[in-house]
């Protein structure tokens, strides 16, 4: 079943809030996203900022133990402009130079979502007219947390969240481990493009229609966040310090090989020791984001 779901009300958490529709696994749902700021596609301040969600949607069948799957079906900014900070943190930048950073002002861009470009309108640089294609991504979304705990959507964990990861696209596939009855899904945050590492602290922030599909995998428990798309599977790991959020993200791609693919230890290894790829997630907010990958054309038939 498709559904169509105008929000209302927004959450600045993932927690165990009450549902705002209730869906069956196999389900669609179309809806819309405001941007960081709490800003609507008229441009309209609708909530308070902080990456606010839509949501959280009750998957019916979805128990603790099981897994969420996210099919990501469409990404679309829904107005005609989006902002960015412009200048780069001073934690992704030696302590020396910080000083040496401009004043941070705000960036405007123009978005073509029919032609598929942004556009830098201020402030004036030496950039000139800047226009880049768009990739429009969701930088925010997740279950509720495990232990009935609301966390806050700056930051991220096991259960998702302000992962800020590009590859976030449509097309691509999400699977969430599930920690309350209904895995309560939560999406937001959406950015018309955004360089790796969303070294500013922002994307391209705008408000987008989206539409997802969502479904469970019963009895299959995993410990972080995975993903595919066409070419790759991946993990994802959340944590500070970067090292830390990288252990998380490999682990997990070692269980994946192990329980879905049936490779034993010494051969998951030996697979990723010349294969694996590393994408930088959020590299600004309280927890980083390390994206743990491997190209699909090197993986075995896949267990049933």
């Amino acid at each position: 079943m498709h559904h169509q779901f105008i929000p209302t009300t927004y959450y600045r958490n993932l927690g165990p809030y009450e549902p705002v529709l209730r869906i069956r696994s196999g389900d669609s749902v179309s809806t819309t996203t405001v941007d960081a700021a709490g800003c609507d596609q008229t441009g309209a301040t609708v909530t308070p900022r902080g990456n606010p969600q839509t949501g959280p949607f009750f998957v019916e069948e979805a128990e603790p133990g099981d897994t969420l799957v996210v099919k990501i079906d469409q990404i679309r900014p829904n107005r005609p402009t989006g902002w960015a900070r412009s200048v780069v943190a001073p934690n992704v930048v030696d302590p020396s130079f910080v000083k040496q950073l401009p004043d941070p002002p705000l960036a405007e861009w123009a978005i073509n979502a029919a032609a598929g470009t942004a556009t830098l309108i201020a402030p004036s640089s030496q950039l000139g007219q800047l226009t880049i294609p768009i990739e429009p991504m969701l930088g925010c979304f997740g279950v509720a947390p495990f232990r009935q705990q609301a966390i806050s959507t700056a930051t991220s964990g096991e259960y998702g969240g302000n992962m800020d990861y590009r590859g976030f696209v449509a097309g691509t596939t999400v699977y969430f481990p599930v920690f309350e009855p209904g895995a309560l899904f939560f999406l937001g945050d959406g950015h018309a493009a955004q360089g790796d590492g969303e070294i500013v602290g922002t994307g391209i922030e705008i408000s987008m229609d989206v539409t997802v599909t969502l479904s469970v995998i019963k009895g299959k428990s995993i410990a972080w966040p995975r993903g595919e798309n066409a070419d790759f599977i991946f993990t994802v790991g959340n944590a500070r310090p970067l090292d830390q959020c990288l252990q998380h993200a490999t682990t997990e791609m070692l269980r994946w090989l192990e329980q879905d693919y049936g490779l034993d230890s010494l051969s998951a290894s030996l697979l990723l020791s010349q294969c694996v790829r590393y994408d930088l997630g959020n590299m600004f907010d309280p927890a980083y984001t390390m994206v743990c990958k491997l190209p699909k054309r090197f993986l075995p038939a896949k267990r049933h």
